[in-house]
Formats: C-alpha cells, structure tokens, sequence
C-alpha cells in the first residue's frame, strides 16, 4: 500500500488533506508532519504524526527511511502578507525547504505534490483569464519564490525523471482552520464576523476581483492530479485552477441572503492591497480541465450557504442567530 507524507499538515489545507487521504488509503498510511504538535485530536491520534522541520535534511530523511515514503504533498510554506513582513524567512522556507524535499524525493524516488499559486503572477501578466504559460513577474517575496518552486520542480522533473506536479491556487476558503497570513483570508473571516457580529471590516476594497476556491474542491484537485495518468500531461507543475471568481461587495451581498441585516465596512491595509492588485482577475484553467479532468463543484452561493451552516454548528452563537 502507497504510503504519503505531507508537511505543513497542520496548516490551512494540509489539515484537510491529512483527513481526506487518511479516509481514501488508509490512516496508517498516511504520514502528518509539521514544525507543531497538531491541537486537532484526530489529526493527532488517528494515524501516524512526526515532528519535521523541511530546513533540516536530517529529519526528513529520517522520516522517510521509517515509513518507506512513495509520495509527497509538500505544503509547508510562508504565505503572501506574512512573506512580505517576513521575507528571509520566506524564502528560507518556501525554497530552501522545497529544495531539501526534492532531493528527498529524488533520493527515495517519490512522487511530489506542491502546490504554487496565483501570487506567482505579476502585474505584467494579462490580468483577465490569465493563461496556463505566459510571463510571469511578480513583485512580492512570496510570489517570487513560488515561481522558483515552480521553475526547479519542472527542472527536477526533466533531470531526473521526478515525478512532481503542482496546482497553482487561487484564494482557499475553509471553514476548519484560522488563516495563516494570505491576502484572500478576508473571504474566510467574513463568515466568522458575519454570524458572530453582523458585520466586518474588509481591509481590501470593495471591487477588488479575485479567483477563490472553496477548501473540498481543492482538496479534489490535488488527489486527483495526483491520481491522473501521467502520459496526459502536458504540463507537470503550477496548473491554473479556479472554481469562482468575486469582490468583496459580492460576497457581502451573497451573505446578506442569509443574514440580512449583515453590514461590511472596508478599511484598506496597503500592503495586501498592493499585493491584490498585483494579482490576475481571473484565470484560464483550460489546461487542468483538458489534461486531468478538472472540474470544480462548488459555485459562490453553493460556497456561502455551506460555510454559514458549517460555521454555524462548529462555534457558540445566540439561539436566534442558530435558528437563521
């Protein structure tokens, strides 16, 4: 049986990913790490889990050599706002750390999943319905580094025959994890606010368009890229995916639907302004539709209705807000 590794297990998508493989291959078949000990008790308890820094060689090996490793998702990384704070630590992080796994996986001959993303575009790239292969220039720490993981995959793939392919992601919303200091975590924490307060303050502005995906679509694309037949693919690495495109108004009105009274206000940071704008619009994912079959489920409203219900049951509301 294939047994998988995943870094940055306790993050935003690696949390989802743990559960969603662990139900799919197996518990004991699916290896949790992270630089923390997971808070979530079936994160913890419900397979296997090892502490793993992906700066130090030395420990991935480690792990590697005790579970007979076949494949990795590679998910340990600095996100796009706490990157622009902290830039040595993300490239430190995002490269460094992405370079040690490869070698791993070249070394014990893996399959790798890493994920790149939106930010690895610039404001040079076409902003609407931005292609699979086209320039790419970004001006933030994060990005640039996300362009590297994307170079030097694709180079250890041709060089070394390496298994490796990618997704570049639009914003994920999720409803399970707090957001770890990406530009889209508004698209998040507005469903938070939204039950618990009635109202949120946006820090991007009104009208600013953005590609989202709802966390059960992404956590679809990375399996099934991953199961794919490899002789379909054209592209390896940092496939465009999306499933939805909206503004912060929109989601506000797409939420007012089920909360009326619900109020945003918009009081702009422009650091993650500035990062946004740097952003496609929109993106042509043709390329994973035509290639593997990818097809998201999830629509904006499909999406609202589901994080309000989920949300919903998961944290302490007032009995009128629970009866909405």
């Amino acid at each position: 049986m294939e047994k998988i590794l995943i870094t940055g297990a306790i993050g935003q998508i690696g949390s989802e990913l743990t559960m969603a493989l662990r139900e799919r291959y197996g518990k004991e078949n699916v290896i949790a790490t992270d630089i923390r000990m997971p808070t979530d008790v079936d994160l913890r308890d419900q397979g296997p889990f090892e502490f793993l820094d992906c700066l130090d060689p030395h420990h991935i090996t480690r792990v590697m050599q005790i579970y007979q490793v076949d494949t990795i998702y590679h998910l340990a990384a600095i996100l796009s706002a706490v990157g622009e704070a902290k830039p040595n630590q993300a490239w430190m992080v995002n490269v460094n750390g992405l370079y040690n796994i490869l070698e791993a996986a070249r070394q014990y001959h893996c399959a790798l999943f890493v994920p790149s993303s939106i930010g690895a575009f610039g404001r040079s790239t076409p902003k609407d319905k931005t292609p699979q292969d086209t320039i790419q220039r970004p001006d933030t720490m994060y990005g640039v580094s996300k362009v590297t993981g994307e170079l030097i995959c694709d180079y250890y793939h041709k060089r070394f025959g390496l298994d490796s392919r990618g997704v570049r992601f639009p914003g994920l919303i999720s409803y399970e994890t707090e957001p770890g200091g990406g530009t889209t975590d508004y698209a998040v924490e507005i469903f938070f606010e939204a039950l618990k307060h009635k109202k949120y303050t946006c820090y991007l502005k009104e009208d600013t368009s953005l590609d989202m995906m709802y966390m059960p679509d992404a956590i679809t694309a990375m399996i099934q890229l991953m199961e794919a037949d490899p002789s379909r693919l054209k592209h390896r690495n940092a496939f465009n995916v999306t499933a939805m495109n909206f503004t912060p108004a929109q989601l506000a009105e797409e939420i007012r639907k089920h909360i009326p009274e619900f109020e945003i206000e918009y009081s702009v940071d422009p650091i993650r302004q500035e990062i946004a704008d740097s952003w496609p619009n929109s993106l042509d994912d043709s390329a994973a539709r035509e290639e593997w079959g990818w097809n998201p489920k999830y629509s904006m409203a499909a999406l609202t209705k589901d994080m309000l219900d989920k949300i919903t049951e998961r944290i302490e509301l007032p009995s009128e807000q629970k009866s909405r």
